[in-house]
């Protein structure tokens, strides 16, 4: 198998969870073929592909290790001392939502909505809400008032602030890009919605006693909801909804989860969030695929609103030339995902610079293209003009550069 180079790959996509791992490679461009290059004290295998100019590498963590802050700060150790180009990384996958209807207005989250964490106010965008100190007589208090963490790379939160300048039509592109994966197979089933009538949030007063919560069924073009606030990371896995609303109201956050603590000293992340649950003692795995493919496809977002630098070009002995479509897929669905990435004015990093491997099938009538053919010297390039028509291929010569 053909060895990957690190060297190669600016942007790391955490996704501990295998889940998050399933959903973050269905929404590549192209998978690489290859691995990368072990030795001794390399833990970790990665995953390698590319999306809108931009090589990734996919990190999760090994099947059966114990997820939390812990696991999730040596693999961003790895990551960060693997890859020296690395120019930003997000963090992606699944959380609990923590709705407020008695707000004003109602912090409505359901369950498939996607949580940003961005700071607001005087709130950082992650609070490690484990971390500080206890006091004889103001009780617990954080480190640093929370701000003990590192913020999010600024390209990242440039990008998540673009998106979210596009409010409440910010969900739309969201929707797009995870009605491509929805019906995409994984070992365990699919990412398909599990349903709004199955999405039940309880209240619970004083006492502990819950009862069911009366909400409007949401379009199913406005169908999920992009959240922007504190996320509260630490290494309890919350069940509790008492304790759930305890820290919410304390805190001013969000959604809780339970890597992003340990990663952003390492690698200043982009912390993006599908709720799968509510936190309370109805959690339960059935929403994690659907929730795992909106973040994702949020993840995907960024991506797009952050032009590629020039990518570094490999052999394609290397990578695979073009991502195995399943039988659903298409070459024009594939055509349209390069196309989303590129809908402010910038070129595609490969145009003009078609491998000779793509023009072996069967073009579309009446497409073109420009070519750039590299004599041996490499000092100069000749452009052509070709037209595709049927299985013919006409070349018509343009003027040489000076």
């Amino acid at each position: 198998m053909a060895e990957l180079d690190p060297r190669l790959y600016t942007v790391a996509w955490i996704a501990p969870l295998e889940i998050e791992a399933q959903a973050a490679l269905q929404l590549l461009d192209n998978r690489h073929s290859g691995r990368f290059p072990l030795t001794p004290g390399d833990d970790y295998v990665f995953q390698a592909g590319d999306a809108c100019g931009h090589n990734i590498i996919i990190a999760t963590l090994p099947a059966g290790e114990v997820y939390g802050t812990r696991s999730a700060a040596a693999l961003a150790t790895q990551v960060k001392k693997f890859f020296p180009n690395l120019w930003f990384g997000l963090l992606v996958g699944i959380a609990a939502g923590l709705p407020n209807l008695s707000r004003n207005p109602p912090l409505d989250i359901r369950l498939g909505d996607v949580l940003v964490g961005l700071p607001v106010g005087d709130n950082a965008g992650l609070i490690d809400y484990d971390l500080g100190k206890e006091t004889g007589t103001d009780g617990f208090q954080l480190l640093r008032a929370g701000h003990a963490l590192a913020r999010t790379a600024t390209v990242v939160r440039s990008a998540i602030g673009s998106i979210k300048l596009r409010a409440p039509n910010d969900s739309n592109d969201v929707l797009q890009h995870y009605k491509r994966i929805e019906h995409k197979e994984y070992p365990f089933g699919t990412f398909a919605d599990p349903g709004q009538d199955r999405d039940t949030l309880y209240h619970v007063n004083e006492s502990g006693v819950e009862s069911p919560m009366l909400r409007d069924r949401r379009l199913d073009s406005k169908r999920i909801r992009v959240w922007y606030g504190s996320i509260g990371s630490g290494d309890k896995l919350m069940k509790n909804a008492q304790k759930r609303n305890a820290l919410r109201d304390k805190y001013n956050i969000i959604g809780l989860e339970m890597e992003a603590a340990g990663t952003m000293d390492q690698i200043p992340v982009g912390v993006i969030r599908g709720v799968c649950d509510y936190g309370d003692e109805h959690k339960n795995d059935d929403w994690q695929p659907y929730a795992a493919a909106m973040a994702a496809a949020y993840a995907r977002v960024v991506l797009e609103e952050i032009p590629p630098k020039e990518r570094a070009k490999i052999p394609a002995a290397d990578v695979s030339l073009k991502r195995k479509l399943d039988e659903e897929d298409s070459a024009s669905e594939n055509e349209y995902r390069k196309h989303r990435c590129y809908t402010k004015g910038e070129e595609s990093p490969t145009k003009g610079k078609i491998d000779k491997e793509q023009l072996k099938g069967k073009p579309a009538a009446g497409f073109s293209a420009s070519l750039s053919i590299y004599p041996g010297t490499m000092h100069h390039s000749s452009h052509i003009m070709a037209a595709f028509s049927g299985s013919k291929v006409i070349l018509a010569p343009e003027n040489q550069p000076s």
